[in-house]
């Protein structure tokens, strides 16, 4: 898995420090990946940003509710399967993602069956995304 070829895309701010200082943690272990903060509001709204921010050569794999869920290792065997593809992980706000926004997908990840809050689900994803590399790297970071 190559940071550099992905990004994050959320609504909001995280405004918790201790997930701020979490989510500061595995970007220095994954240089190259890029987190993109767009402004909160209605879906509409939000939808638009995304789609807006999204690239063209980009796959965007929206994370939700109804995602594939994945072990670390299955994870980590997807992405490694996708080789140089450029991935853009997009985390909706606190009412999702519209439903035109999900056909977007090429990939839909539910980091649970259980629901968290936009924030939280940036550091699950970022931390998934750090211990899909050591998987692949063969780390005993990850310890199965």
């Amino acid at each position: 898995m190559n940071p550099s070829r992905c990004r994050i895309i959320a609504i909001g701010k995280v405004r918790k420090t201790w997930v701020q200082e979490g989510i500061e943690l595995y970007r220095k272990r994954l240089p190259g990946l890029t987190i993109v903060e767009l402004r909160d509001g209605n879906p509409e709204k939000e939808a638009e940003l995304i789609r807006q921010t999204l690239r063209s050569d980009e796959w965007p794999v929206m994370l939700m509710e109804q995602g594939e869920t994945l072990t670390s290792i299955s994870f980590s065997e997807r992405l490694r399967s996708l080789g140089s593809q450029r991935l853009a992980f997009v985390i909706g706000g606190a009412d999702g993602l519209t439903a035109e926004l999900k056909t977007l997908a090429h990939w839909k990840l539910s980091l649970s069956p259980m629901t968290f809050p936009h924030e939280l689900a940036r550091l699950l994803l970022i931390e998934q995304l750090f211990r899909a590399q050591a998987i692949q790297q063969g780390s005993p970071y990850h310890r199965a």
